[in-house]
């Protein structure tokens, strides 16, 4: 095994990985690379493979519109969950009610005696 291979006597212990690619994808790496202030392609490259591997990975930030959305189906999904508790409360009681009716303890089933 060589020096360059373990990384001693070296501060960098990144290995050299010959990559080709088409001009356009070049040319728009040159470009992004100096937006985002690179002092070279390789870097961005180097961050770009290591930023594509993190989301095979599946650790990568949400960007703020998931996270909005996400959080925005979150609150539906309350809301819903409410509403059924709700329709449920209200069935429950409806039957009660009607239980009770037909029970026949109810002042409403009492004789008429014609007075008001």
């Amino acid at each position: 095994m060589t020096a360059a291979e373990t990384g001693r006597g070296h501060r960098d212990r990144r290995l050299r990985v010959v990559v080709r690619l088409h001009p356009n994808v070049k040319q728009r790496a040159q470009y992004w690379a100096e937006q985002r202030g690179y002092s070279s392609v390789n870097e961005y490259i180097a961050d770009a493979v290591d930023g594509q591997i993190r989301r095979e990975n599946s650790d990568y930030d949400l960007p703020t519109l998931e996270i909005a959305r996400l959080n925005q189906l979150i609150d539906e999904l309350k809301a819903l969950s409410t509403n059924s508790a709700n329709l449920e409360r209200v069935v429950t009681q409806g039957f009660d009610s009607l239980i009770g009716l037909t029970r026949g303890d109810n002042y409403l089933l009492d004789d008429e005696d014609g007075e008001l």
